[in-house]
């Protein structure tokens, strides 16, 4: 070879590795440039529309920020992954299994307890993080797997009923309380929970127990026993369009009884749909804009309002509860994701069950979110209690 073909030969070697090393480069650059995909399973349709666009609003300020300060694991995205649910069982399923194959590395879920319960067992089965922002169903975190993957920021049945029995006798001084619930899983959950809250504490009893069906438009029958039975007040687990039923049945009768709530009233156009007497009914949330904010909670609102330009003030953040428990859960995840290093599932559960990292956040400051035993971040000294006033949900005085 001569001295020509030789330096020929050099200059082609180095250009090939140079070549090469630019290939590497750009193949690791765009493995960390992948997006890591977060799923939200909801009810984006539908008369509880608005509680899936609350935990949509939540969620995006988070991811916003996250991404803002760079993503997480050396500079990769978070990417929202939406399916609508449409408040039923086998819809949820089959998006939990496409957000599944699409390898997301948790999935939120949404206001509907029975889709929730139906969502777990798969992902449990397949190493899928469950977060929950709404459906307080106690059997959703509470599965009796092993491991579990199912995690939630939102109330739970369980000490939500705890909550509205003790309401009821604190502020009308109800002795007897009327269930009106809705024929699901989580009415039967919430049954078994204010019955369980009753015998704990007897200063409310239980007067009678009445189902209605989702589509049911006439209440007056199941309100009329429940009258005759003694009811001084009436606890109501429901969602918004069959409560704002109940509400004009009882005002149809005249019976003018304290309603105290579960939240899911507040996930749909109800003082639309119940009409004027909406605001009689007192019900639970975790999170209200209304009052002195925190600097967090000024700074979210300010976001709420310059994302959402209808949003004026706190009077405008319809089903604020979504928002606020998808905001934080969000963070939460992203802490876990960062501790473990990874987008594993059996990582991020185990982060997730040891959070090192303190998060100040919009409902509280979460020193340790969850635990080996304890996969739910609220408790009972997290609740509040809020009416509507017009379409405002505000604070009980």
């Amino acid at each position: 070879m001569t001295a020509g073909c030789l330096r020929q030969h050099k200059r082609a070697a180095r250009a090939m590795i140079v070549g090469a090393a630019f290939a590497l480069f750009g193949t690791a650059s765009a493995f960390a440039a992948d997006p890591i995909k977060i799923g939200q399973i909801a009810a984006l349709s539908g008369a509880s529309a608005q509680s899936g666009e609350a935990i949509t609003r939540g969620l995006t300020l988070a991811i916003d920020e996250i991404n803002a300060k760079g993503g997480l694991l050396g500079g990769r995205m978070l990417e929202l992954v939406q399916r609508d649910d449409e408040s039923t069982p086998p819809k949820g399923l089959i998006a939990a299994r496409e957000l599944i194959s699409e390898n997301v590395a948790a999935i939120f879920g949404g206001i509907d307890t029975p889709v929730s319960l139906a969502m777990v067992p798969l992902l449990n089965k397949e190493k899928r993080i469950y977060m929950g922002v709404w459906a307080a169903g106690t059997g959703i975190t509470r599965n009796g797997a092993d491991p579990n993957y199912a995690f939630r920021v939102s109330a739970v049945d369980a000490l939500v009923d705890v909550k509205l029995l003790k309401f009821a006798h604190q502020k009308f001084g109800a002795k007897k309380a009327g269930l009106m619930l809705i024929n699901n899983p989580w009415g039967q959950g919430n049954e078994k929970g204010l019955a369980a809250a009753s015998k704990a504490d007897p200063s409310v009893e239980i007067a009678g127990v009445e189902k209605f069906e989702n589509n049911d438009v006439d209440m007056v029958p199941q309100l009329t026993r429940l009258k005759d039975a003694g009811a001084d007040s009436i606890i109501l687990v429901v969602n918004a369009p069959p409560g704002a039923q109940v509400m004009k049945s009882r005002e149809r009768m005249g019976w003018m009884v304290p309603v105290i709530s579960h939240w899911g009233i507040s996930g749909g156009r109800f003082p639309e749909l119940a009409g004027p007497t909406a605001g009689d009914a007192d019900f639970v949330q975790t999170y209200s804009f209304f009052g002195k904010l925190s600097p967090v909670g000024q700074r979210v609102l300010a976001a709420l309002q310059k994302k959402y330009p209808q949003i004026k003030g706190p009077e405008d953040v319809f089903a604020p509860v979504g928002t606020a428990n998808a905001y934080d859960a969000m963070h939460i995840l992203a802490l876990a994701i960062a501790q473990a290093g990874s987008t594993d599932a059996d990582a991020i559960r185990t982060a997730l069950e040891d959070l090192k990292t303190p998060y100040e956040g919009l409902i509280k400051t979460y020193t340790r979110a969850f635990t080996p035993d304890n996969h739910d971040a609220l408790g009972p000294d997290d609740y509040i209690m809020v009416h509507y006033e017009g379409d405002k949900i505000v604070p009980v005085n």
